[in-house]
Order: C-alpha cells, then structure tokens, then sequence
C-alpha cells in the first residue's frame, strides 16, 4: 500500500482536505464553505469555530472515505489563509472577539500614524514587508485595544494570538500545542526575518504583550500528534505554510530565480531568491518561503521576494456580475478570441486601488482607447491582457531586486487554466509559461512539507521529480508587440493613478 499524506487548506472562502499519495495524486477530497462576514464597509470578518467546524468536517470526511487507508497516512500538512488574525483564551479556548481577515483594512490609518512616526523603515528592515493593513501585527493591537478586557487578560498572560494555522493546530490536539511556522510567522509584522524570531522592539512599537505569540518552528518537522478524541486517530502534524508559500513548494521552486503565479481572485507571485534576505527597492515584499529542519537539528531557509495583484480572476468576476459581460467566467476566454487584438482598448483593473508594485490605494478601474468599432470582444481581451501585465509589472521588479533573473514562470490556481490569458502572460513576458498537471499546488505543496519530515520523500530533489508539465506556452509575439503594448499599458496605469485630477 502507497504512503498517504493528509493535507489540510484552509483557505478565505473555503475549508478542504486532500489525500495524497506518495506520486502526488489526489486520492480524495472534501470542501466546506464558510460564512464572510462585512459589518462596515472595508471590514472583513470570518467566525473561527465555524471555519474550525468546516474543517473538522473536511477531515473527517476524507478519513471515512473508501479509499483513505489509515494505517498508510504518515502526516499531516497544514497550508492557510495568511495573515488572518484571532485571539482566544488559553484556558477555555473561547475565541475573543472575530477573526479579521487579511483583506481587511480597519487599521490602515493606524499603519499611517505608524509611518508618520518613523517607524516604516524599521518594520521594512526586520520584516521584509511595508506597514499596511494587510499584515497581522495592526490586527493583533485593534483587536486588544477594541475588544472588552483583551488588553488586561492578554497582560496576564491569558491570551494566544493565532494565524489560521495556529488556530487548527490547537484544535487539532486539544490545546496542547501553541506554534505558528515560520513562514505564517513572516507575515506578521512582529518576526524579525534575520533571526526567526519574534521582535520586542517591534512588539514595544505595536503594544503587544510577547505572551500572546506562539512558538516558531520549522515548516518541514514533526510539531504535534493530532488528538484522537477530536478526528478519531493521532497522527503526526508535520508540515505547516501559508497557502502562498505552500503553492511554491508545490511547485518545486526550489532554486534561486525559479518563480510562480497563482491565478486567484487576485495573483500572487514568489521567487525563490535563496538562503539569504533580498530587500526589495520596489516596494515588493520580502518574506521568508519555508524552513526544513535537516537530521542534525540545524535548519535549511529559503526566501522570497513576493508580490500581489488586487484584482486577478477579481477582474473576469467583475465583468461577469458587475457588467454582464459573460455569464460564466470561463466564458471570457472564447468571447476574446472573436478578436484578434484588444484593439488599441487597455483596461486597468484598479477597482479596489493597486498591488505591487505601485500600492496605491487611490486608483481607480479605468477603460481607454474606445471607439465605435469597439466590441465586447475587446474589452474581454483587454481584460485578460491587465491580468498579466499587473503580473509583467512584478516580475520585472522582482529582475531588478533580484540578482537572479526568472527564465520560466511556474502557474496555478483557476485562472491559468485559461489558455489564452497564459499565452499573453507568455508573450508579454518573452519566457515561458509552464501549467503543471496538477494544479492543486498549494495543499499539494503542505503534504510534501509534511511527508518530508516523515520520510515518504527523502529530498526536494525527489519532490522535483514528481512534478510534471501539462503545458507549456512558449513566447510568440515580437519584441515590437511587447514594448508597444507595455509602453501605452504604462500610460493607462499613470490615468488610473491620476484619475481625480483629469
């Protein structure tokens, strides 16, 4: 009987879990949908016994199902949401007050204050990351300065902060376990990336009482034994990385310059940029991908440059539902090829401002270059081209932090099952896209963490030999094509920057 891995992916819509075996195919798989919750316009908010009770299903689900064998199940992976932050009480596990979800941007004028203070540079220098909302630090200070009584029991020492992955693993062995590996860890504002551990100067400057924070471990390590009286069998809890990070081992990005995208409701794009911290000068962040710890307990780092698309498959979503351009998203990628260019229309998708390498929270979705010969064919097309020229505008950051140059790019997630949308990522970038056959990557990359540290894998190198190609596409467009339309797509992004004084 083949080696299993149970892989857990916590995810910001959804709980799942995947069986794997040991050549990487899925065995089976169960998913749960949860409750979003917006109680003010930009809040995000999710309910962390309903995510935990989805999740438990999944598991439990997946363990019942015929073809998960127990006795062949050597680990467990956890992969989640990033950034998402929650507290709750170390001796009742009561959680306090909600999650907040890493879209939400209720502290963003708290990062401001931050910045006007002085303190950006710091948080950038032992972070890696920019002082944003995003992050779970401003999270962890709103939640204990807004909740009844969090601040005076976190001071005693009655309280644990968790991302999603701590939270689970709590669960998981009936609070005997509190850790966060160090890849959840990186994004949190308070873990200085040098040292892997957390900071008490950026504790001091956040007011955070340093008894809340879990321990860091490895994201390739045996870390707990999951409790029989909660999924029926204890089994070793070994791997641990957020979802991004967990995508890229997927991947087998291992090497320094080996890059992946994945194609969600936004993008997001890493590359691996070796053992040692790559900060960034463009505005890209710096982030730690995952820590294998080896035989003689020293510890293997691999870092990131990473960045972020607000509006990736978000965009198709929009010109569905807000537009009704199309009635299923899949159906964007027939209506642009009635086309045979965007016909000089550009469309930038700043509905919700720009990612990186911009972060400009004051642009605006914008649509240019109409006339009366445009159809919905362009627009479509349009569309897609925004989708991969916010991903050409990271890259090319990410060339010039990096001293290693991406010669391929890795892809995942729904949106590059899109077949033309890869071949103009392809031709803008003027390198290769490579679909790999399983695009599952992100629990994929969890249950390869996870089965490392168990030894159904001996080395990434084995792992990389389990990854396949499905497709590849290869540049097609001239060097002309590409500087032309990066030229005019630079131009719309100024207007969609600039869009209250035109």
């Amino acid at each position: 009987m083949s080696n299993q891995i149970l892989a857990i992916d916590q995810g910001t819509s959804s709980s799942r879990a995947i069986l794997f075996d040991e050549q990487a195919n899925i065995l089976t798989t169960s998913q749960s949908d949860f409750t979003q919750h917006y109680p003010h316009p930009g809040w995000v908010e999710h309910d962390a016994m309903e995510i935990w009770q989805s999740q438990l299903q999944c598991i439990k689900q997946v363990l019942s199902a015929p073809e998960a064998d127990i006795s062949a199940i050597k680990a467990i992976g956890i992969t989640n949401q990033r950034e998402t932050t929650l507290l709750w009480n170390r001796s009742t596990g009561e959680v306090v007050g909600p999650a907040i979800v890493w879209q939400d941007r209720r502290t963003a004028d708290y990062c401001n204050q931050l910045r006007e203070q002085g303190h950006a540079e710091t948080f950038h220098q032992k972070t890696g990351l920019i002082l944003d909302a995003y992050f779970s630090g401003t999270k962890i200070t709103w939640l204990l300065d807004n909740i009844p009584n969090a601040r005076q029991q976190a001071e005693r020492g009655e309280l644990a902060f968790g991302t999603i992955d701590s939270w689970l693993i709590w669960q998981l062995t009936e609070g005997k376990t509190h850790v966060t590996d160090i890849s959840n860890a990186s994004r949190t504002l308070c873990c200085n990336i040098h040292t892997q551990q957390w900071d008490q100067e950026l504790l001091d400057i956040l007011n955070i009482p340093s008894s809340l924070f879990p321990e860091i471990v490895s994201s390739s390590g045996r870390v707990a034994i999951s409790s029989v009286n909660v999924i029926g069998h204890a089994l070793p809890i070994s791997g641990i990385a957020g979802d991004q990070q967990s995508a890229t081992f997927g991947q087998a990005c291992y090497k320094p310059g080996m890059a992946k995208n994945t194609y969600g409701t936004g993008c997001f794009l890493l590359m691996n940029t070796g053992n040692a911290v790559t900060l960034s000068s463009n505005k890209l962040l710096s982030t730690i991908g995952w820590s294998l710890s080896k035989a003689n307990g020293e510890k293997s780092t691999q870092y990131m440059l990473e960045g972020g698309v607000f509006m990736g498959g978000a965009t198709i979503q929009w010109l569905r539902d807000g537009m009704g351009l199309v009635k299923q998203a899949s159906d964007i990628e027939a209506l642009a090829n009635t086309v045979e260019d965007n016909g000089q229309v550009y469309f930038v998708p700043a509905m919700t401002g720009l990612g990186a390498p911009y972060w400009d929270a004051t642009a605006r979705g914008t649509l240019l270059g109409l006339t009366r010969g445009s159809e919905r064919g362009h627009i479509a097309r349009a569309a897609l081209e925004a989708i991969a020229l916010q991903s050409y505008d990271l890259i090319n950051a990410m060339n010039q932090d990096s001293v290693v140059d991406i010669q391929e790019l890795r892809v995942d997630g729904g949106a590059s099952q899109n077949n033309l949308l890869m071949q103009i990522q392809a031709d803008i970038l003027a390198k290769p896209v490579v679909r790999p056959k399983v695009t599952e990557t992100t629990a994929l990359g969890a249950a390869y963490l996870a089965g490392l540290a168990e030894g159904v894998w001996s080395s990434s190198e084995e792992i990389a030999e389990l990854w396949q190609v499905d497709r590849v596409f290869e540049p097609q467009q001239s060097s002309e094509w590409r500087e032309s339309l990066l030229t005019t797509w630079h131009k719309a992004v100024d207007r969609a920057q600039n869009w209250a004084d035109l």
